[in-house]
């Protein structure tokens, strides 16, 4: 599908093009749940604790394919149902939607836990780098667990872990390496 041009959206704003695009609360809660939860079926999302009705759910999974966030693509166990999996243009959604998971606990009521936000802001490129890598490997373990699930702490205790690793992993992949000599030896 094309881009749409500026004469077919309201404005040239892109704030604007893009509510455009994703359109409601719902479209970023499905997407969310894609990237941080691993949900990957109609049924999942349907299931989230969020109380959408399913012909909402329908509707807005139609429109992210259409704008080009998600794709289906057939189940390996039973190919008559779909799988959604997010696209290149849906992940680099990450920076966003962990900004407004931070934003929101920092500044409203949630039931999100104090201390996994502030390793979450702390560690946010990280946390994006380990986001990108379940992306690019399709590995649907959640990022992060429902925070009104019995297996928060085992699932916030893992987080952590994965995200120390992570932080090690994106320190050696971009740090400077030391010049050497010509003779093997190191400048620094």
């Amino acid at each position: 599908m094309a881009r749409k041009s500026i004469s077919e959206h309201r404005s040239g704003c892109p704030v604007g093009v893009s509510l455009e695009v994703l359109g409601d609360r719902w479209s970023l809660l499905i997407v969310r749940d894609m990237m941080v939860r691993g949900y990957r079926t109609f049924r999942e999302f349907q299931h989230a604790g969020e109380g959408i009705a399913s012909n909402i759910l329908a509707d807005r999974l139609r429109k992210l394919e259409a704008g080009e966030i998600l794709t289906t693509e057939p189940a390996a166990e039973d190919g008559r149902s779909a799988h959604y999996r997010l696209t290149a243009k849906g992940i680099a959604l990450a920076p966003v939607l962990l900004d407004l998971l931070i934003w929101g606990a920092q500044h409203e009521e949630t039931g999100a836990p104090c201390a996994v936000i502030a390793q979450m802001a702390e560690n946010r490129e990280a946390v994006l780098a380990e986001a990108y890598r379940r992306w690019a490997e399709r590995d649907p373990t959640p990022l992060l667990p429902r925070f009104d699930s019995a297996e928060t702490l085992r699932g916030l205790a893992a987080v952590a872990t994965t995200t120390a690793k992570t932080k090690r992993t994106v320190k050696t992949k971009f740090s400077p390496k030391p010049k050497t000599s010509p003779k093997g030896r190191s400048k620094s």
